[in-house]
């Protein structure tokens, strides 16, 4: 059975905050909530942790998964990023959206396309994923939490206990999310091309 920590959205827990991250590093997976709906997140690499999350969401290998990112210089280690990408970057970060980058070889080949090195990322506006990976010192592998027969991501974290409690770690009640989900971009060749709008505004790459 998962835990579960009520952590302010404002000003999260230190300690609670240390705890999330030791169960992370452990092999834990966890439900957490960004700026958009909530999401479930592991240790970048851990293969159990990421069979998991696809068990639970029903993922096949083609799905990619998203490195969530603290700031600009966790994505040009794990992603390559040209001056103009990261001039875009920097303008629309941090906020929802998801960035389809070309990978570097530091990406774990478990979390890319079996047929392209590429990769999402993203640095989303929320303080306790902020809090998070600062203490995790680290990118934080994610996907949206999407449930099966929903194409909605989950936005309450008691209903994500009702439906998860006996699959995952640990569930951080950081008060209601969204329904939309972020917008992604395609930044491998410019000018961007948007794969999905969202939450983030699009209206300048339309």
């Amino acid at each position: 059975m998962s835990q579960f920590f009520q952590i302010h959205p404002d000003n999260p827990q230190e300690r609670l905050i240390r705890q999330a991250v030791d169960i992370i590093r452990k092999g834990g997976v966890v439900a957490y909530p960004t700026d958009s709906g909530y999401a479930l997140g592991c240790h970048l690499g851990d293969k159990k942790a990421v069979e998991r999350i696809k068990r639970i969401r029903r993922l096949d290998n083609k799905h990619n998964f998203t490195l969530v990112c603290s700031d600009l210089s966790d994505i040009s280690t794990y992603a390559k990023v040209d001056n103009e990408v990261y001039r875009l970057l920097k303008t629309y970060t941090p906020g929802a959206y998801t960035f389809i980058l070309e990978a570097t070889t530091e990406v774990p080949r478990l979390l890319l396309h079996p047929k392209r090195r590429s990769i999402g990322v993203r640095i989303p506006d929320h303080n306790i994923t902020l809090a998070l990976l600062a203490e995790l010192g680290e990118p934080l592998m994610s996907t949206t939490l999407i449930m099966p027969e929903s194409e909605y991501p989950e936005t309450d974290p008691y209903d994500i206990r009702q439906f998860l409690e006996h699959e995952l770690d640990l569930i951080i009640d950081g008060g209601a999310c969204t329904m939309e989900v972020t917008s992604v971009l395609d930044v491998r060749e410019m000018p961007p091309t948007v794969v999905r709008a969202g939450k983030g505004d699009v209206s300048a790459f339309e």
